[in-house]
This record gives structure tokens, sequence and C-alpha cells, in this order.
């Protein structure tokens, strides 16, 4: 097996057989999805999470390996590749350790030092270099050569100096100890650009307009807001360790004389870290930390969209779904059990039409009409307002209420999906069908978007857009394929989402399902243009046809492994259906009589637990969720409250939730629990529904400090119920202010109010 393989099972604590099974699958076409679950055998059940690793790990190594052969051919091309050399760089396994081998090689631009050498100072810098017993003065002078530049002996020293510099610079061992120092004890430092301070952009960067800490204790989301800052031209920013430290560990390592030439090595050992080394390793340690700060932003991105999307569905009901305004009025729509537009309006309840009794009349006989089973109203601007209008009418009380995220609705509402659904209606109706489709189905509603519009990441903006969206597609179809997919009703942005499909072969499969009708069988699914024996492998499993004579192709079973059910049905003497429908058929099962080669127990068990809930769906039962009545507003909240409400992001630094007032409350990590928690994913979730306390509110900033704790201010607050869930999001734009470097410790109500304050001040 290659190198890697060795390196990637070392690194992850796996066997070198699974890895380099996950690769190969890989490298045939195979979907991080479909391994997990149709291949068990071959990687000993590795999860999703840790086929990941292994794919982006993998590819990682085989960059290196480019990069190392790159570096080999420009060295053998300047023809100073030795044995050794080659060895070296064969072995290292480290982006940054190959660069440092490559430094003394790499093909440079003019540098004092190049021009230096060119001057004929070389030998002056080996002579000094030495740090022998010598003349430094007169050796120098012997180096004076008017017609090459070097008028005097200071001019012949500093061009050796140069030199010096530049070797220290190029040094791997010193490199590594400086980097190491970079990371161990740098402190990222800001500045304010003084001309742009009292700004009102500048504003939202003023905690950090002077601002230190060390840069490995700097959290994700802190980093990014201040190279964003530093992007914009409100603060400068240093990374640096001590230079007196830094310029000490260069000269333990060179410096190993006091006569004059190590007087002279010592200058040429503080220039190369000031002038060489520092700007070098603090660029290296900017793209690093950035890196790192992407990749932590990326994962509580993906942790929040998995949440969102797996939000719990109403199912196939019919809704009459309201997108809220004042002014122009609420935007309604009336949607079948598929979701398909039957009936559009706009009806103007609230100020300043205010036509109470024809709004009311209107809602009350489409309700009437349409059989309608649910309300979807979306929870912007006059959400408030417009449930506790429908709450009013009196409508049957089998006819449930429910307040809808409608986070990115207007960006679908505009996009060519939107206009090629509903070519002949305008935003305002599009944007009301996608509030309701999201009460019923929000994973099938949500892929129509683009992930990053939906607010619930932390500056996502500011990442990495590659590898952000590759994060976050990743999501989506581990989503998609977990939940499983009705292929005779399915749009062709959620089969896109599918296992070994893809746009292309979405738009065929919803081509031939218009043009055809709708697929009798999963078989079907290979008359398709373009969809071959690898795309069917890949996909099957993953689609439903509920309508199917065959009851397996309405599970998550392969057709793959059908033969094996029809065995079991047959050493049973039933039938496949009895099989899925009667409990008592599955007793008589010995699942080692099936194994061989090919199949494994887990295959097996996974088989048995399908044929139990056939096409289980993976996600919670939908439960309705309220806020707390005559709560409409951010004047309406008091200090003290305890209040539902439901979390809308969760970030590194606490999580953001809403309790009907149009304007998230900030829960900060220390009051998230009771207990300390090091990251808030431990206690909450997106789509969770929570009891919170009300700490602080600001009408003027639109700010709000909320607790989770049980007794926020040591007067026995009601505890937060952290398990439940609930189906709503929203997007918010409060940010962390740094944690304040002194707590007071007073125990009145007064005192903690305004520690609180001084905490989650902007």
């Amino acid at each position: 097996m290659e190198k890697n393989t060795h390196l990637l099972a070392a690194e992850l604590s796996l066997k070198p057989s699974q890895v380099q099974c996950v690769v190969d699958l890989l490298a045939d076409g195979a979907t991080i999805p479909f391994i997990a679950r149709y291949r068990k055998e071959l990687t000993d059940s590795l999860d999703e999470v840790v086929l990941t690793s292994i794919r982006d790990r993998h590819e990682q190594l085989v960059g290196l390996d480019r990069r190392k052969e790159a570096i080999l051919k420009s060295i053998e091309k300047q023809g100073k590749l030795t044995p050794e050399l080659k060895k070296a760089i064969d072995e290292v396994d480290i982006l940054a350790d190959l660069e440092d081998i490559y430094l003394p090689y790499k093909p440079k631009r003019k540098t004092r030092a190049t021009m230096a050498k060119e001057k004929g100072l070389e030998p002056l810098a080996l002579s000094i270099f030495e740090q022998g017993n010598i003349d430094v003065e007169k050796v120098a002078a012997s180096f004076i050569n008017i017609e090459k530049g070097v008028a005097t002996r200071e001019k012949a020293l500093d061009g050796a100096r140069d030199i010096i510099a530049e070797w220290v610079s190029e040094n791997q061992e010193a490199r590594k100890a400086i980097r190491e120092l970079f990371w161990k004890d740098g402190i990222i430092a800001s500045k304010v650009v003084k001309s742009k301070a009292e700004s009102d952009e500048a504003q939202k960067f003023k905690d950090y307009f002077e601002w230190k800490e060390l840069v490995k204790k700097t959290p994700s989301h802190r980093m990014l807001a201040m190279r964003r800052a530093e992007n914009e031209g409100f603060i400068s920013l240093d990374i640096s360790p001590n230079e007196d430290l830094a310029v000490q560990t260069l000269e333990h390592q060179f410096v190993k004389s006091s006569r004059p030439a190590g007087e002279q090595v010592k200058l040429a050992v503080k220039d190369s870290y000031k002038r060489l080394l520092k700007p070098s390793l603090e660029s290296e340690l900017r793209i690093a930390t950035k890196m790192m700060a992407d990749q932590e932003a990326i994962k509580v991105f993906s942790t929040n969209l998995k949440e969102l999307l797996l939000a719990s569905p109403l199912g196939q009901k019919r809704v009459l779904a309201l997108d809220p305004g004042f002014r122009t009025g609420i935007k309604l729509v009336c949607l079948g059990e598929q979701g398909e537009l039957l009936f559009n309006t706009v009806i103007y309840p609230n100020e300043p039409q205010r036509e109470i009794t024809k709004s009311t009349a209107i809602v009350a006989g489409l309700c009437d009409k349409f059989k309608i089973d649910a309300i979807a109203i979306g929870n912007g601007t006059a959400g408030r307002e417009t449930e506790a209008f429908v709450k009013g009418i009196g409508l049957p009380k089998e006819i449930i209420v429910v307040m809808v995220n409608e986070s990115g609705a207007s960006i679908y509402s505009a996009s060519d999906v939107a206009r090629e659904e509903f070519p002949d209606q305008d935003i305002t109706v599009r944007g009301a069908v996608s509030i309701g489709r999201r009460l019923t189905d929000p994973l099938a509603e949500l892929v129509k978007i683009d992930a990053k519009s939906i607010g619930v990441g932390q500056y996502q903006h500011d990442v990495d857009q590659a590898k952000l969206k590759a994060g976050l597609d990743d999501v989506v179809m581990s989503c998609v394929n977990s939940v499983g997919v009705e292929v005779n009703t399915a749009s062709k942005e959620l089969l896109s989402y599918v296992s070994g499909l893809g746009p292309q072969l979405a738009k065929s499969i919803v081509d031939y399902r218009n043009q055809h009708g709708a697929f009798k069988d999963r078989s079907a699914l290979r008359k398709v243009s373009r969809l071959g024996d690898k795309a069917f492998e890949q996909c099957a499993g993953f689609l439903r046809i509920r309508d199917s004579k065959n009851p397996l192709d309405r599970s998550a079973v392969h057709p793959e492994s059908y033969s094996i059910v029809e065995k079991f049905a047959k050493d049973l003497g039933c039938s496949i259906t009895d099989l899925m429908t009667d409990a008592q058929c599955r007793t008589g099962l010995d699942l080692n009589k099936y194994i061989s080669d090919k199949v494994g127990l887990p295959t097996l068990t996974d088989i048995v637990a399908e044929l139990e809930k056939p096409g289980r769906d993976p996600r919670e039962k939908f439960e309705v969720f309220s806020f707390e009545e005559g709560i409409h507003e951010i004047n309406d909240l008091k200090v003290g409250m305890v209040l539902p409400g439901i979390v809308t992001n969760v970030t590194n630094f606490g999580a953001f939730v809403d309790v009907g007032v149009h304007q998230d409350g900030l829960v900060h990590i220390s009051h998230l629990s009771d207990t300390f928690i090091k990251d808030p994913n431990q206690v909450i979730a997106v789509q969770q529904k929570v009891r919170v306390t009300v700490m602080e509110v600001d009408v003027t900033r639109k700010r709000i400090a909320l607790s989770m704790k049980l007794d926020p201010f040591g007067g026995g607050a009601e505890k937060p119920r952290q398990k439940e869930r609930a189906g709503s999001n929203q997007k918010t734009t409060q940010e962390e202010k740094p944690r304040v470097k002194t707590l007071v410790k007073e125990e009145s109500m007064e005192n903690k109010l305004a520690m609180l304050k001084e905490k989650f001040k902007k």
C-alpha cells in the first residue's frame, strides 16, 4: 500500500486496509453517503464523518505529492539534487516543512543577498560566519572594489551581513524554531486607523481598536472579525512573538563567538529576523490561522445547516401560507398536498388599510373551500401581528397555525428556479409558496436556496468560498440521502443532491418523468438518458417509488440486496410484504445463515431494520410551537421575563434565540448552562425549543441579552428545557464582544446586571 495510506491510517487511528478501501471506492466514483450506507463490510462500518476526513486528507496529501514533484524537478534542473536531499523531500509530510527545505533552492527575485553575492562578497560572508579569530576590518578591506560598487569596508560588511541574514532565514532548523515560537507565544495586536475611527462603519469594530491576545487562544469568530476590520481599513494587525525572545533563539543557534566576527553575525541575525523571518512567518501564520478560522466557521455553519435541513416536516398537508406585510398587504396562497399552487390573493388586515372583516371572511372561506390543514405565517415584518389576526378569526381547532422562518425566501422568489416553477406569478406569490412548503417539507424547499443565504453561519462571507460551498454541499447531500427522495414528486434541485446524480442527471430524470409519466419501479430509472450502471448503483437505494408493485422500492434496501430479502421470504414461507408488515414473520430470521463473501452482518442488520420501518424518515415528529402571547416587539420585553423561544443560530460564542420580537437575542456561552461548557453544541442546536430569561434589553441598538441558566439572577428563574425541538430559523447579525478581562464578583442584582451589560455590549 502507498505511503499516504499508512500515514492517513496512523493519523486517523484506522487500519491501512480501511483507508485504502475508501480511497479506491472514491476513485471509482462512489459517494460518501453510498459508502457509509451500502459498503460497511469493506470499510468496517466507517461513518460519514470519518469517510469525509479520509477523503479530504487524502486530497491534501495528493496535493503535497504534486508539490514535491514540482520541487524535485526544479532542484534537479539546477543540478543541485542529491540523494540525501531527495530522501528528505520524499519523507516530509507537512507542506511548511517541504517549503522550508526548498527555500534555499527556490528561484528568487533580486535580493540584497543576491546583489551582495554579485559583488563578490560571499567569501567574506563565509569567513565571518565561521566566527574565527580574524581581523574583520582588515579582511573586509580586502573586498573593496569600486567597479562592483563596494566603496568602503562598511559597504563590504553590509553586503556580507545581508548574505548571512539570508542564510539564517533559509535555515530549516531556524525557521522551525521561530515558527514554533510564533505559534506558542505569538501575540495578535490591533491598532485603530485614526482617520477612520469615528466613522459609523467603524463602530461595529470598536472593540478591536486596541486589542491584544495570544494568537493560539484567539477564537475563530474573533479572528475573522479582526481580519474583516483590517480588510475594510479600520484597524491594522500585527502577529508576532516577543522580538527579543525570537532574536535570542536565533543567536543561540548561530552566534558562536564573542569575537568581532561573532558580533557581525549577531547583527546579521537581528536583521534576518526583523527583515526576513518575521514578515515571512507572520504571513505564513496569517494564512494558517485564516485556514483554521475558516475550517471552524464552516464546521459551525455545517452543524447548524444540518439541524435546519432535518427540521421536522409537517408532511403532505393542505396549507394556507401568508407572507406578512403592512402597507403592501399580506400575500396569501393555498397549496395542495403535493405543494402545488391552488389559489393566491392579497389581504389587508394590518395597518394602514386594516380591512379586518373582509380579510377574516377571505381566510375563513379559503380554509373551508380548500380543506386547509395548517396555516404557515412568515416570521418577518408584521409576522406576529398577522399571527394574532389569524388566531383571532375563530378557525376550527384542528387547523394549526405555525410561524415559519422566511430567511432566504426572497432569494428563492427571485431565482431562476422559482421563475421556472412559476413563470406566470410575481415574486411575492413565489415567496409565499416557499413559506408554505417550508412547513410541509423544509429539506425539499431549502435545497433550492444557496445555503449561504439561509443565515445559520458566522462570518460566512469572510471564509474561503470554495471550501464553504464544498462543506455545505456535503451537508446537503448527507441530509437528502439520509431522508431519501420520492423520485416521482421531487424537484430536480432535490434530486441533484442524491448520491450519483448531480444537476444533469436530475434534469434528465425530471424530463423523462414529464414525458413518460411516473416511474413504475426502480428498474425503470435505467431508461433515463445517460443514467448508466454506476449512477444507478449510487442512487437507487436513496430513491423511493411509493406506488411501485415491489414494496422494496419504497424502502432504503438497495436493489443489489433484493435477492437476499427474497431468500428471507422464501425460507420463512411468507411474502416480502408480510416481512415488512408482520413482525412475527421476522422473528425466525437467523442472519448468520445469509453471510457470504460479499454480504456481512452489518448489511444484513440494516436490511432487517429497514424491513421493520420501510422508508422511515429520520427527522423528528412535528410539534407545534407558539411564542408568548402579547410579546410582539422588542419594547414589550422586560428584564426578568421567562419566555419560550427557538434557537435560530449557534456560534462558538453562544446561541441566538427568536422570542418573537423580530430581533434575535443572544445567549452568551457563559449563560447556556449552569455548568461550564466549551462548545455550545454540547447543549443546544438550531431549531431547538428553549425557555430563556431576559437579562438585558437595549432598544436603541436592538440588543437582547438572554440566559438559559437555571438561576441567572440568583433568584430562581425557571430552568430551560434544552431537549425540545421546533421548526423555525432566522438570520441574525448580532456579534459577540470579546470577553471582558475582569468580572466583578458582586452578589446584588444591580451589580450582576451591570456586569452582564458590559459583557454583552457590542
